[in-house]
């Protein structure tokens, strides 16, 4: 089971997540080709590790685990896949 990033992070893409991911799997960085345009960020699922480090640091509460996504943002699983396809 990955963490996926909903629709809270658009427009926001805070990056404290980033700074506290231990393997490195949230994307775009602000240093990052296209990050300015991205419209948020997303998490890799094949590279999570299911550590939630990244839960407790977002403002914005956009950060699940795969089995608790609210039913109104499911779709954010398959968009935080596609990013990385």
């Amino acid at each position: 089971m990955a963490y996926v990033i909903a629709e809270p992070c658009i427009n926001t893409k805070d990056t404290a997540c980033v700074d506290a991911c231990p393997v490195d799997c949230i994307h775009p960085k602000k240093d990052e080709p296209g990050h300015a345009e991205a419209a948020q960020l997303y998490i890799n699922p094949a590279e999570c590790i299911d550590c939630g480090a990244c839960v407790p640091v977002c403002p914005v509460t956009a950060i699940f685990a795969l089995d608790e996504l609210p039913e109104k943002w499911k779709e954010y699983a398959e968009i935080n896949a596609k990013y990385y396809a």
